[in-house]
C-alpha cells in the first residue's frame, strides 16, 4: 500500500498557545491554507472542543459547483498540542458525511517561544472508490509547507 499521509514540520518563533489559538480560530483559516480553496468561515466562535462541527466556505475550480461548503469535525483539541478535524459535507438526508481525510497539527515546545508545528494530511480511511474519484493527496505536497508558512506569519503578527 502506497503512503496514505503527507506531513511537513516547521519551527516557528512563537509558543504553542499562540499558535494553537491560531489554529482553534476558524475565521483564521483561509489565511493559513495554502491552497486558496478556503475562501471563509461560517464559525464566529473558537473551536473548543472535539466533536465540534465548523463550516468553511470553500472553492475548487475542479468540483461540480465550483462553489461548496465544508462541515469540519474536530477529532483532538489537546491545547496547546495538538488539534485535528475530518471535513465533511451535508448529506441529502440532512446528516453529515465524512470522506475519510484528517487535518492534524502538533505543536511541539522548543523553550518558551518557539514551537515545532507538524502539519499532517492523512486519507487513510478513504474509500477506494473516492480515491479514484478525486486522487489522493488532491494537492501538490508544497500546500503543506505553504500552509505552515501562512501559520508561522500569523502566528508572529
Amino acid at each position: 500500500m502506497p503512503d496514505e499521509n503527507v506531513s511537513a514540520t516547521v519551527v516557528i518563533d512563537a509558543a504553542a498557545d499562540v499558535i494553537f489559538a491560531v489554529l482553534a480560530d476558524p475565521a483564521k483559516h483561509p489565511a493559513i491554507d495554502g491552497t486558496g480553496w478556503v475562501v471563509a468561515s461560517h464559525n464566529s466562535a473558537l473551536i473548543g472542543a472535539a466533536g465540534q462541527v465548523f463550516r468553511m466556505s470553500m472553492y475548487h475550480p475542479g468540483h461540480p459547483d465550483g462553489n461548496y461548503e465544508m462541515a469540519n469535525r474536530v477529532q483532538v483539541f489537546d491545547p496547546p498540542r495538538a488539534i485535528s478535524w475530518e471535513p465533511g459535507y451535508d448529506a441529502a438526508d440532512g446528516t453529515l458525511r465524512f470522506g475519510g481525510w484528517i487535518w492534524r497539527y502538533d505543536l511541539h515546545p522548543i523553550g518558551n517561544a518557539r514551537t515545532s508545528v507538524t502539519l499532517t494530511y492523512d486519507w487513510s480511511a478513504v474509500r477506494q472508490s473516492v480515491r479514484k474519484r478525486i486522487g489522493f493527496p488532491p494537492f501538490t505536497p508544497d500546500h503543506l509547507s505553504n500552509s505552515l508558512a501562512h501559520l508561522a506569519e500569523l502566528a508572529r503578527a
